[in-house]
């Protein structure tokens, strides 16, 4: 059985809100004061690095979390 949610420890995050008529990207920088643990549905995950975990989000738009969590231990419960 697959899990349906991850608990990360997200902060700072950048929105991705679209393209303009020059095809260059309309971002939103959030800054946070600190992580803060949320429950992220999997399907929602779109990519990870070691940095930031890509997802969807509202409206279409996307989001690129910064997150304080393990990189091995995040890839390796989104791929059992």
């Amino acid at each position: 059985m697959s899990k349906k949610f991850i608990e990360l420890h997200l902060g700072s995050h950048v929105i991705i809100h679209g393209f303009d008529a020059q095809n260059k990207e309309i971002s939103e920088r959030v800054e946070a004061s600190e992580f803060t643990k949320k429950l992220v549905a999997v399907s929602r995950i779109k990519s990870v690095s070691e940095t930031f975990i890509l997802t969807d989000y509202s409206n279409g738009r996307l989001v690129y979390w910064e997150y304080q969590d393990d990189y091995k231990t995040i890839k390796k419960v989104l791929t059992k």
